[in-house]
């Protein structure tokens, strides 16, 4: 996808799919969050990814969603296929951030 020439086929998924994610992480004895990070919910013809983070009790939860629609992404929507790819990893690389309890 981050190649400079131009693409000359459609991009191509194996099938469509829905994938579903719930991550829990117990909080360190001691700590709690500070910043979480911001919800993410991009929307196209051929894919969807929905993330939430947030606190439950003493735990960090997080969420997502990543659907494939249609198995064939035409040469016009090349760069939101990109764009789509690009707030994944962005969320994918995302932290919470934590700080002694009480301060």
């Amino acid at each position: 996808m981050e190649k400079k020439e131009a693409r000359k086929y459609p991009g191509e998924f194996e099938g469509p799919r829905k994938d579903t994610d719930r991550i829990e992480i117990p909080l360190p004895e001691g700590y709690e969050v500070d910043e979480l990070p911001p919800p993410v919910d991009v929307d196209y013809p051929f894919g969807s990814y929905q993330s939430r983070t947030a606190v439950q009790g003493k735990s960090i939860v997080y969420t997502r969603v990543f659907e494939i629609k249609k198995v064939s992404v035409p040469l016009d929507l090349t760069e939101e296929l990109k764009r789509f790819y690009c707030v994944i990893g962005g969320d994918e690389r995302s932290t919470a951030v934590l700080k002694p309890a009480g301060k």
